[in-house]
């Protein structure tokens, strides 16, 4: 059996329907594609407040020239530029090694994110698993010192004569006592497995 042929009204009213479904098509792909953009435009600011509102400026710690340097600082948008706290470093070697802050002090505004570098060498003729603990002075200001990377974290393991530069990565929390000026952030280094050293000033 024959198809009859379309009658001219017919082939117009089929060509409109193609022509619109193919524009409909091709307007809710411009949409998608503009809800795309639009939200991998906004990952990054939503990304930043998020950060902001951690205390944590993430995104900037890439900007570093030197990982770990001495005065690589983040701002973010809880830094209470109105007050400067000194931070000074101490290192206890309780045994046949070499352990030292890069520095012995930083001046910074609570808040901010700091790292300094601590450095260890092992001077044995052996292989030794170490480890830190950490203490701070005065007391009142342990709970307002957020170590956020730290080689306090982890037992370490060195080869004879090895040596390690470590970071440690930390926030004074602005709620620090205004009576507060200065903390001292004290390490003992011992050998694991040995008689662990007393902790000057009480430890975390």
């Amino acid at each position: 059996m024959s198809v009859p042929p379309l009658r001219p009204d017919g082939v117009w009213r089929r060509a409109f329907r193609v022509h619109q479904a193919n524009r409909d098509t091709v307007f809710k792909l411009l949409v998608v594609t503009a809800l795309m953009f639009g939200f991998g435009y906004a990952m990054v600011p939503m990304y930043r407040h998020i950060c902001a509102a951690l205390g944590i400026n993430v995104l900037s710690l890439g900007e570093q020239k030197v990982p770990g340097a001495v005065g690589a600082t983040q701002r973010n948008t809880q830094v209470d530029l109105s007050r400067t706290v000194t931070i000074e470093f101490d290192a206890n070697a309780r045994g046949p090694w070499d352990f030292k802050p890069e520095v012995r002090s930083v001046r910074v505004h609570p808040g901010e994110l700091t790292t300094v570098v601590y450095e260890f060498r092992n001077r044995q003729d052996r292989p030794m698993a170490a480890q830190a603990i950490p203490s701070y002075a005065p007391k009142q200001a342990t709970s307002h010192f957020t170590k956020l990377e730290c080689f306090c974290f982890a037992e370490h393991m060195l080869k004879p004569g090895e040596s390690k530069r470590w970071p440690v990565t930390f926030i004074i929390d602005p709620r620090l006592p205004k009576d507060v000026s200065t903390i001292t952030l004290s390490y003992t280094f011992f050998e694991v497995g040995g008689r662990v050293p007393a902790v000057p000033g009480g430890s975390v």
